[in-house]
């Protein structure tokens, strides 16, 4: 018997908040395990210019309008913020949770919002790679009540830097997002307790066995790390119909089907979105994290846990 936990990541982009507060507040009825938004500044599916939301303040109201579910930024995209900034607003959004919240963290990609808003992208994804490993051994240092001071030559320059007060979770947990093999996996490996990457199920399992690499190269037992997959869901009684909502959240988000995305679009019946997570599960993921663009839909939100999830925890 599988515990399969599911987590839900509603898009900022396209929205509006009462949209945005009633799914969340479904998500936690309903027993997701844990529920994200994007860290973006420009909408990312379709035109940029799209209304969108900030990540964090989203968070901040969620905490005070749910009662159980975790929350966290899929993920938070680094350069946005000094480390020491992110850890204290994932402390305090831990003590508004009352001990719900998750430190998402990811190198980030998307250039246009960096240079439009004159933030520091980077000469290259390996320099954003290095600063995400060195952002999150600081913040992992400040989430457990220790004192952070940068080494010389580092890339940031914290110097006695402590918190108070401490987050309400004696271990507060930090994911990951992202697939490179050599440099985002390392620092999984060494810091994560949760990762998030979306592939193919051959390569979700070749990525899965690289980290476990690392995590023997850096002494971490890979029990630690929970193997979070990253997906698109529309459930209805036929791919058709499925396929129709998915047409019409892309219409509100102006944009279309694109073909590098078809191997996580899962549309159609719940047996047949329950045999596809299977093959996450073979592959080493024991979660899996629901990405959703408005409008929202409950349909969905209801069946992946009243009708797929006692499917896939059946195998």
């Amino acid at each position: 018997m599988i515990d399969f936990r599911f987590g839900i990541m509603l898009a900022s982009q396209a929205s509006t908040w009462p949209e945005m507060l009633d799914a969340a507040r479904r998500a936690d009825r309903l027993d997701y395990d844990h529920l994200w938004t994007w860290d973006h500044l420009h909408a990312i599916v379709g035109d940029a210019l799209q209304p969108i939301y900030e990540g964090y303040t989203i968070l901040g109201a969620w905490a005070a309008a749910t009662e159980r579910i975790n929350l966290g930024l899929l993920v938070g995209a680094n350069p946005f913020r000094n480390p020491g900034v992110v850890a204290k607003a994932v402390t305090t959004l831990d003590h508004v949770s009352s001990g719900r919240a998750i430190a998402g963290l990811g190198a980030a990609w998307f250039r246009y919002e960096h240079e439009a808003h004159g933030l520091d992208f980077g000469s290259s994804v390996g320099e954003r790679l290095d600063w995400l490993d060195e952002a999150t051994a600081a913040i992992r240092i400040l989430l457990d009540g220790g004192v952070v001071t940068s080494e010389r030559g580092a890339h940031y320059a914290f110097s006695s830097l402590e918190h108070h007060p401490d987050p309400i979770q004696r271990h507060l947990p930090i994911m990951i997002g992202g697939g490179g093999e050599k440099k985002t996996l390392r620092t999984v490996a060494r810091f994560a307790d949760y990762w998030n990457v979306s592939a193919t199920p051959a390569d979700l399992a070749r990525k899965n066995a690289i980290l476990d690499e690392h995590c023997a190269a850096v002494g971490r037992d890979p029990a630690a790390i929970t193997r979070t997959s990253g997906c698109w869901i529309v459930i209805r009684d036929t791919k058709a119909a499925a396929e129709r909502v998915w047409a019409e959240q892309m219409a509100r988000n102006h944009s279309d089907l694109r073909d590098d995305d078809r191997y996580r679009l899962f549309f159609g019946p719940p047996a047949y979105i329950a045999e596809r997570l299977l093959e996450h599960v073979g592959a080493g993921f024991t979660s899996t994290i629901v990405e959703m663009a408005t409008p929202y839909d409950a349909e969905t939100i209801e069946r992946l846990i009243s009708d797929v999830k006692p499917l896939v925890d059946r195998g």
